[in-house]
């Protein structure tokens, strides 16, 4: 129960912790003696706070500040998947505000959210309907979290679901710090035949406490270059794509046209080009409508763990590239 209530919240009292556990100070601090020495949290003045391992979930003020560059063109890649007259859903986050900014423009289009961000992002959209959920409102990040949100989810089924995370990794896949977010985007994922998440470079590598998606359903990740020195993230992406998972790469100015532009159909260039890696045609699960039940996705090109490509640096992904995005085509190495 310590441990819960530090990795919740990343610092918690020496007397909130008694108070909790039912017990007195001098026992818990004997606890969180022996949890120090096994290394699982660090002692502070009259408390206790995470040692670093898992990371503790930023509040919107401090997120929206960091790797804006990237999330800007993550987010004009990511749109480009979006076709005129869909419907998605879009979790909470501040790349996934990015990309809702730009759906505004896309014709037709149903967004399904739990986020006040996302919204708020799509209100003066004329052409694009917005569904909330229910849900109790957790303030840290503008979004609606608990059974209420989960429940109005139920019997919703959509093209897509658009999430983002506090991190992923190849071995746990996304995840995040907080439990009652987590429960509601797996409630998100649920609904969508496919999954596609957007992820910086920072958070490739990174794990956190509870975990949003299982890698074996996520169907593609849209993420920003990793610079070459870095390669906690550069290991990840190649372990993401060895596990199947369809990679797309945005570069500066990527999809950096508007969305939704004449004859587009919603999409930018880079976003067209990176749809191509998709199959259009049902997968095994499918429904009548020919959309996939939500579940464990597909390797688009029934490949086996055989393929081709690795990867080997930033540089040198195999690539078709348009407007400065790309869809990296990192097929599974050999074995």
């Amino acid at each position: 129960m310590i441990l819960e209530m530090v990795r919740a919240n990343g610092a918690v009292s020496l007397r909130e912790l008694a108070r909790v556990v039912q017990t007195s100070e001098v026992t818990v601090r004997r606890d969180v003696r022996a949890l120090e020495a096994e290394g699982l949290l660090d002692r502070r003045h009259g408390g206790a706070v995470l040692p670093g391992g898992f990371t503790r979930e930023s509040g919107f003020p401090q997120k929206s500040h960091l790797a804006t560059a990237e999330k800007t063109a993550i987010a004009d890649l990511a749109a480009g998947f979006v076709e005129e007259g869909e419907a998605v859903v879009v979790g909470a986050g501040t790349t996934t505000q990015e990309l809702a900014r730009r759906l505004a423009r896309v014709p037709g289009l149903t967004v399904v959210t739990n986020s006040l961000l996302v919204a708020q992002a799509l209100a003066h959209a004329n052409r694009v309907e917005v569904v909330m959920t229910g849900g109790t409102l957790r303030g840290s990040n503008y979004a609606l979290v608990g059974s209420g949100a989960e429940q109005s989810l139920q019997g919703l089924r959509v093209s897509r679901a658009f999430l983002s995370g506090s991190g992923l990794t190849a071995e746990r896949g996304l995840s995040t710090s907080n439990m009652l977010s987590a429960s509601v985007d797996r409630a998100l994922v649920q609904a969508a035949a496919e999954v596609v998440v957007l992820a910086d470079h920072t958070k490739l590598g990174t794990d956190t406490m509870f975990q949003t998606v299982p890698t074996d359903v996520i169907t593609r990740l849209v993420t920003d270059e990793p610079p070459a020195q870095d390669e906690r993230a550069l290991t990840e992406l190649q372990a993401l794509a060895d596990q199947g998972v369809q990679i797309a790469v945005a570069g500066p100015g990527a999809g950096s046209g508007p969305a939704g532009g004449e004859g587009s159909g919603g999409s930018s260039g880079a976003g067209r080009q990176a749809g191509r890696l998709g199959s259009s045609a049902p997968r095994a699960g499918s429904g009548e409508d020919g959309l996939p039940l939500p579940g464990p996705r597909r390797n688009p090109h029934g490949q086996g763990p055989g393929g081709a490509a690795q990867l080997r640096s930033a540089a040198s992904l195999p690539e078709q590239q348009t407007g400065g995005g790309r869809v990296a085509d990192l097929a599974p190495r050999r074995r």
